[in-house]
């Protein structure tokens, strides 16, 4: 089952907070390259995603490496018509040690 996703306000401030403008990575790059990557496993693996509140399986946590930033979690809902709304998102922007 393919779901339709979309995004929230909440989900855009924790985006622009985590990768202000001017920084690098710019959150625009994340947005072009790493977020739809993120909204294809949304709407294609809700089911299989983790659950991040224990009894509440309407709330799903994806966590994954990304191509602009190192590693990112985005929390996503399930709304009460079928969709995902993606509603929260950390960013690491420091990487692991080499």
């Amino acid at each position: 089952m393919r779901r339709a996703v979309r995004t929230t306000e909440e989900f855009w401030v924790a985006l622009d907070l985590a990768l202000p403008t001017g920084t690098d990575p710019s959150w625009h790059a994340f947005a072009a390259h790493d977020l739809p990557t993120a909204v294809e496993r949304f709407a294609t693996e809700w089911d299989t995603l983790p659950a991040f509140i224990a009894g509440r399986p309407e709330y799903r946590l994806l966590i994954t490496a990304g191509e602009i930033v190192s590693v990112y979690a985005i929390e996503a809902q399930l709304t009460p018509d079928g969709a995902v709304e993606l509603v929260n998102i950390f960013i690491d922007t420091v990487g692991l040690p080499e």
